[in-house]
C-alpha cells in the first residue's frame, strides 16, 4: 500500500500531516431509508484512523474473506487549524480544501456488529478503508451554491450527492464535532453518503467527480 499524502488537485503536496478521519453516518435521509435505518436527530459520529487512508487514484483493493465491501461516496473536507468548541466562523476559517472519499464498508461485518449493539470499527476502519482524492482549495469553491458530487461505475451513474440534501450541513456539523473532540490540522471530515450504495467487484471502473472542479478515476482489484 502506497503511503498517503494530502495533495492539491494540481498534484502539488499539501504541507499538512494526515490526521484522523472523522465521519458522520446517515447524513442523507434517503440513504438511511435505503438501509432501513432510522433518520438521526443528532449527527451519528465515528472515526477512521490515518491507516485507513489511501490515494483514490490507486487501485481499490478489496479485503478478502470478510463479505461484501460496499462503496459510499462522500464529500471530504480538509481543515488546517485546530478546532475545539468551535464557532461556525472558526470552522469556515479552518476549511482549506474539499475532496472526495470512498467510505468503504464491510457491510456483512457491520450488520453483525449492529445486531450485537457493538461499535462499527471492524467494518469501517480497516487498512485501505478510506480512499481519498486530491483536494480543491476552499477559496476556489462557490459557497453560494450547493456542492455536487457523483460516482459512476462502469460509465453508469450510481450516486449523486449535493450539500443541499444534507441533514446536518458542513459548517454546523464540524462545529458539533469539535464540541466532542478537538480537530487538528490535517484531519479530514467525511460528510455522509447519498443513496445508491452497493457492493464493489473486481474489474469495475470508478469515476468520481466534484462538480466541475475535479474528476478522479480508479479501478477495483
Amino acid at each position: 500500500m502506497h503511503p498517503y499524502q494530502h495533495l492539491w488537485h494540481t498534484g502539488n503536496p499539501i504541507e499538512l500531516p494526515l490526521g484522523k478521519i472523522v465521519c458522520v453516518g446517515r447524513n442523507y435521509a434517503a440513504h438511511a431509508r435505503e438501509l432501513n435505518n432510522p433518520v438521526p436527530d443528532t449527527p451519528l459520529l465515528f472515526m477512521k484512523p490515518a491507516t485507513a487512508a489511501t490515494a483514490l487514484e490507486q487501485p481499490v483493493r478489496l479485503p478478502q474473506g470478510r463479505g461484501d465491501v460496499h462503496f459510499e461516496t462522500e464529500l471530504a473536507v480538509l481543515v488546517d487549524k485546530p478546532l475545539t468548541n468551535a464557532t461556525e466562523a472558526d470552522v469556515r476559517d479552518a476549511i482549506v480544501g474539499y475532496g472526495l472519499a470512498l467510505d468503504l464498508t464491510l457491510r456483512d461485518v457491520q450488520s453483525q456488529l449492529k445486531a450485537k449493539g457493538q461499535p462499527w470499527e471492524r467494518a469501517k476502519a480497516f487498512d485501505g478503508a478510506c480512499p481519498l482524492s486530491p483536494f480543491v482549495p476552499a477559496d476556489a469553491v462557490d459557497h453560494g451554491e450547493p456542492i455536487r458530487f457523483t460516482l459512476d461505475i462502469d460509465d453508469h451513474r450510481q450516486q449523486t450527492g449535493t450539500t443541499a440534501d444534507m441533514l446536518f450541513p458542513i459548517v454546523p456539523l464540524i462545529a458539533h464535532m469539535s464540541e466532542h473532540f478537538t480537530l487538528m490540522p490535517g484531519d479530514v471530515i467525511l460528510t455522509g453518503t447519498p443513496e445508491g450504495v452497493g457492493p464493489l467487484y473486481p474489474g469495475q471502473k470508478l469515476s468520481l467527480a466534484l462538480g466541475e472542479s475535479m474528476m478522479v478515476e480508479t479501478k477495483v482489484v
